[in-house]
């Protein structure tokens, strides 16, 4: 063993204490000797393949003459051992493989080699050897980590009853461990996005990634090497001007970070309130809030400043700022330009034109809860601000063909103002139409036809079929049109009868009497 070799007594001292199941950091503390020297001695006696029991019985100078000149066979024989522990860690993942059927192989093939306590326990050292981790080292706004937690919290509805499950949403950058919670009803893609958005609304700013769980509402379809992203994550993941990043699956120390801050949140938030009753969402939020100011406020164990502290003097200015407007989910749908020139979004029961050219064709609709977009091969042809009023229309003039434009333009002042501009004999007239119909729009079209009929006879035998119209009480553009037709405009207006005339058939009071 190379350097200067240690009393023997003590190196049997560590022996007996390895052989009671101390530990290496108790046996160093309690001998006074470092670890490495500790573990130097226990590894030479792993690959030399000695019993502990039978090294407790030889004499010093054995004991010496062991460690200072360590077999060569034993080397060998370790090392030829190390050689199949990939192909032994392979096989016993298959089905009925177990440890005894490898060690028995191993024995068939190497007569001297170990025994099966002796197997066994290198084949645990080799694979914890496998199993090392690396320690990262976060720079400020590189990373955001999110989770959800495994346990859920409660509220009670007020009114029936009922408890109602919250699923808890955590987030963490990784730089200052700043952590953001937030109690949701679901993990749900809305409830998912929503609590992301707050999250860097609460930390004031954008990290550079983001690294979420491989959970359905952040990805369609998790992969150890290129995750495909959800959507609408990556929607709003552009829309916030940052990476997705996903952890890889079954691999927790990817997000150990998060899977920490969950088990921090178990004791500094939901024992505190364990024993509060919460009935709503919102008051459950409000109780987590406060316990979480706490918890970002409160020092770090081995240092002297707060998560918040290390946040606001280091992490804050490196993150990038937050957009002008929040994000909204988009849905989107085909739907086929009417001959109208409108397309019908079936949630509102509204229409919205599109340019007449687009009549027939199939146009994507993607619309959010303020804005309706309308795209054609990939361009943007129509954009609005989202109405919701029933079984209305929304309308661009540019969009409808010509003669379309002027019957989009009719309403009861068009007609007016048209009539007054003839006489004002034709506007009593035509407001009389307008009064006698239920809905305006009814009597749109006499009002065009009667109307029309001064480019075709002329202002003064329209308004001559008016007065006539007028005195029958007739407000229609039939009889207007009759009148005209069978120029009984141009008759001069008989007397009104006042007296019956004298007739033999006609009888007298007296017949009554």
């Amino acid at each position: 063993m190379a350097g200067k070799l240690m009393n023997m007594s003590k190196v049997k001292q560590i022996i007996r204490l390895k052989k009671n199941g101390v530990g290496l950091r108790t046996i160093s503390r309690s001998l006074g000797v470092s670890r490495n020297t500790v573990k130097k001695y226990l590894q030479q006696i792993e690959t030399g393949g000695y019993l502990l029991k039978e090294l407790l019985t030889k004499d010093n100078e054995e004991l010496e003459q062991l460690f200072s000149n360590p077999d060569q066979t034993s080397q060998d024989r370790y090392e030829a051992l190390e050689k199949i522990f990939p192909y032994i860690e392979k096989e016993l993942k298959r089905t009925g493989v177990n440890r005894w059927i490898l060690w028995a192989e191993y024995k068939e093939k190497h007569l001297d080699g170990y025994s099966y306590p002796h197997f066994c326990s290198s084949l645990r050292q080799w694979m914890g050897t496998r199993g090392a981790t690396m320690h990262f080292e976060h720079t400020p706004a590189d990373r955001m980590f999110i989770d959800f937690a495994g346990k859920k919290l409660h509220w009670v509805d007020r009114k029936t009853g009922e408890v109602n499950d919250a699923e808890v949403y955590v987030a963490i950058l990784g730089y200052s461990q700043l952590t953001y919670v937030q109690a949701v009803p679901s993990q749900k893609k809305a409830d998912y996005i929503g609590a992301t958005e707050n999250a860097l609304h609460y930390f004031g700013g954008v990290p550079q990634v983001l690294v979420p769980d491989n959970l359905k509402s952040a990805l369609y379809k998790a992969n150890k090497y290129e995750a495909d992203l959800n959507t609408d994550f990556a929607d709003f993941a552009n829309h916030y001007n940052t990476s997705v990043l996903p952890a890889r699956s079954y691999k927790p120390r990817d997000k150990a970070l998060v899977e920490n801050a969950v088990r921090i949140a178990y004791s500094r938030i939901y024992a505190p309130i364990r024993n509060q009753v919460f009935h709503s969402l919102t008051e459950l939020n409000r109780a987590i809030s406060d316990q979480l100011e706490t918890h970002n406020n409160q020092s770090f164990q081995k240092e002297d400043q707060s998560r918040r502290g290390k946040f606001e003097t280091t992490e804050k200015e490196a993150l990038q700022p937050l957009p002008q407007d929040r994000y909204e989910m988009k849905s989107f749908k085909f739907v086929q330009v009417m001959k109208n020139c409108h397309i019908h979004l079936a949630e509102d029961k509204h229409y919205y034109s599109i340019p007449y050219r687009f009549i027939g064709r199939k146009v994507k609709m993607v619309y959010s809860a303020s804005q309706v977009s309308v795209f054609y091969n990939k361009e943007r042809i129509a954009f609005y601000k989202r109405e919701t009023k029933r079984f209305a229309y929304t309308t661009i003039k540019d969009h409808l063909p010509s003669a379309h434009r002027f019957v989009a333009e009719w309403n009861p002042d068009k007609f007016l103002s048209w009539a007054a501009g003839i006489d004002p004999k034709v506007k009593d007239y035509i407001s009389m139409i307008l009064y006698n119909k239920t809905y305006p729009e009814q009597a749109y079209r006499s009002c065009v036809g009667i109307l029309s009929q001064e480019k075709k006879v002329g202002k003064k035998r329209l308004i001559a079929a008016i007065e006539r119209a007028d005195s029958y009480g007739a407000y229609n553009y039939k009889i207007v049109d009759r009148i005209l037709k069978g120029g009984l405009d141009k008759l001069a207006e008989e007397d009104p009868q006042t007296e019956l005339p004298f007739h033999e058939n006609i009888r007298g009071a007296d017949s009554y009497r």
